[in-house]
């Protein structure tokens, strides 16, 4: 089971939030007929039509299960967060990387030599202090909603976890421990990673934080540490990068040494980890460094210079690619953009702080890790590298700014920016296939207290209703139309994310019903046996708008073999998507998706543009009707 603290959600200037909702039964199944049934062929929707009004029969499973969950609301402060986090993430046995951890890619920095990174990196290691100081303080301000019902104060427990959690893997399921504050005598520390080998860095000397001149001097003697060859010890980050399963499995094997359990502790209680990573020699494209920063490259790169297991993994290569590696379960990529705007706000801002008006005192050496290996671990070793090495080579990636518009031209033509950009993306991908998918696109509920996120399903039955529109080759559609149905395809997701933010998605009320019946011992209902759920929980494309007000951008892999993973950042006048999806899967490709995407993009804005010049003229024309024009014709 997962171990979470559980705080309420009571910040020192806010009002105890509200319980997240459960929805009514009725209203639940109704939207998922109506999600799935334009995804579904006729015959096979109408069986799941008639399983679905069975489980909603009065009397019917259903019913039983949605008191249950009424109960259970009442008895806990977030009914759906346990069974969102187990079934999201500790469940899931994939990698860490590229198909779990989202990935943060800072500008390209210009470094003159490794001084020059390691001054960027003890100035990134002071920032990150300061901005964990704010938070240890209660300090942070309260994060209010934009876009969709702006205004309302948002749950912040997901920043408390940024520094304090830590995922174990496990054979079956992993758990997620959040630290509580204070339980710890330690001083606190920080793992830097460099050429494969772990430091700790203790960042409080005799009760006092150490300043960024220190910092930087203790960053420098790991360099040189992990530059004698003769010291340095199997790689044993590239064990974090398997199967969840394989590296529960290796971390029993190495916990058999009490070396090895010395240093897994040190590693499970830090507060972050830095990489020092190695130039990859690539040209440092944005693709790259997105590449470079979801999977280090490879262990022939820097991919072994990792520890996934962690929370947050500030990387800082000598070529200048740099950003954070993300471990997902604790907390949403808003969290993630906010720490890093900090972060790189202080980079950035503050003058040198290297000015000798602070005093640098002699500090003890960093100390390295150290392992124990046996010819078993070696294997363990060799075989996740060459897992790491195939998720390195199957994952297409293209990182696509689109600079014709960005939200301003979606703003004047009164749409919804992230609705239009959704829309945008169905259009896209029914370019590409033909039909629409089952899509996800990730919805705050942090209005509630724990909230984390539920599902806005994308696919909607007026976005196929506009893509067809826009994409018959036959059947010429008028631009009043296609303006008509693009209005609708924007209201209807508009709609939904509203439901989904307010608590009203069905994803999530899903689940619980699915894990009610569970904890029941019931026998599976048949509604989630049904093929339409087991399709319509495969979400061939998931996407999530991640914008940042500092330059940067957020990527992922896909979620499914056959998927795409779209995150975007729309900007006033651009916008930046990360499109990823798998060289071994022959149906999809990233560079085919895009060109649809940008296609689909034009094509839109000339839609909006020829109606506005339609309706200028209809309006112009229209002033004169009062006198008919007397004119030789």
């Amino acid at each position: 089971m997962p171990i979470l603290k559980k705080e309420m959600s009571r910040d020192r200037d806010s009002q105890v939030l509200p319980k997240v909702p459960v929805p009514p039964l009725k209203q639940t199944l109704d939207t998922y007929l109506k999600c799935v049934q334009h995804l579904t062929n006729e015959e096979q929707f109408k069986k799941t039509k008639a399983i679905v009004e069975k489980f909603g029969a009065p009397g019917g499973v259903g019913e039983v299960l949605q008191k249950k969950l009424l109960q259970r609301r009442e008895k806990t402060a977030n009914w759906v967060s346990d069974y969102w986090l187990e079934d999201m993430y500790l469940n899931n046995r994939l990698a860490l990387p590229v198909n779990s951890s989202p990935v943060m890619v800072f500008p390209k920095q210009t470094f003159r030599d490794h001084k020059d990174a390691l001054r960027f990196a003890a100035r990134l290691i002071r920032g990150v202090l300061d901005y964990k100081a704010l938070i240890d303080a209660r300090a942070l301000p309260v994060d209010f909603a934009r876009g969709q019902l702006a205004g309302t104060p948002l749950c912040m427990e997901q920043y408390y976890r940024l520094f304090t959690s830590y995922r174990y893997p496990g054979l079956k399921t992993d758990t997620l421990k959040v630290h509580m504050n204070g339980a710890s005598s330690e001083p606190e520390h920080i793992i830097v990673a460099c050429k494969n080998q772990f430091f700790v860095l203790d960042v409080v000397a005799n009760s006092k934080q150490l300043n960024e001149t220190e910092i930087l001097s203790q960053l420098e003697k790991i360099m040189k540490m992990a530059g004698n060859a003769e010291e340095r010890l199997p790689p044993f980050g590239i064990l974090t990068s398997d199967g969840r399963t394989e590296w529960a499995q290796a971390r029993e094997a190495l916990t058999k040494d009490q070396t090895n359990r010395d240093s897994l502790a040190l590693i499970e209680s830090c507060l972050c980890v830095v990489c020092l990573d190695e130039p990859s020699g690539l040209e440092p494209r944005d693709t790259t460094r997105a590449l470079l920063m979801l999977h280090g490259g490879g262990r022939e790169k820097n991919g072994a210079n990792r520890w996934y297991d962690k929370s947050l993994q500030f990387v800082v290569g000598l070529d200048g690619v740099c950003g954070v590696v993300c471990e997902h379960s604790p907390f949403e990529g808003i969290v993630l953009v906010q720490c890093s705007e900090f972060v790189m706000k202080y980079i950035t801002g503050s003058p040198c702080k290297m000015a000798g008006a602070t005093s640098v005192r002699e500090l003890p050496a960093p100390r390295r890790l150290l392992w124990k290996c046996n010819p078993h671990l070696h294997g363990l070793l060799a075989v996740s590298g060459d897992r790491l090495q195939r998720l390195v080579n199957n994952l297409d990636m293209d990182v696509f700014k689109f600079k014709v518009y960005g939200k301003e031209f979606i703003k004047s033509q009164k749409m919804s920016p992230d609705a239009f950009i959704q829309v945008a993306l169905q259009l896209g991908f029914y370019k590409c296939s033909g039909r629409l998918v089952s899509t996800y696109e990730s919805a705050s509920i942090r209005r509630f207290q724990e909230g984390r996120v539920d599902n806005i399903r994308s696919a909607t039955p007026e976005a196929l209703a506009f893509v067809k529109s826009m994409t018959d080759e036959r059947a010429t559609f008028a631009d009043s139309e296609k303006l008509k149905r693009l209005r609708d395809a924007i209201n209807a997701q508009t709609n939904y994310t509203i439901a989904a933010i307010t608590g009203m998605a069905i994803d999530n009320h899903l689940l619980g019903l699915l894990r009610t019946a569970k904890e029941l011992n019931m026998e599976k209902p048949e509604i989630f046996c049904d093929e339409t759920y087991v399709a319509s929980n495969q979400f061939i494309l998931s996407t999530s708008q991640v914008p940042t007000t500092v330059e940067m951008f957020c990527c992922y892999g896909p979620v499914v073999p056959n998927g795409y993973g779209a995150c975007y950042n729309p900007q006033s006048d651009h916008i930046i998507f990360c499109v990823s999806s798998f060289w071994e899967n022959t149906e999809t490709s990233s560079a085919v998706f895009v060109k649809a995407l940008n296609e689909g993009l034009l094509e839109i804005r000339d839609l909006c543009n020829r109606s506005s010049a339609a309706a200028t003229k209809l309006a112009e024309g229209s002033q004169g009707t009062g006198q008919p024009h007397k004119s030789g014709k």
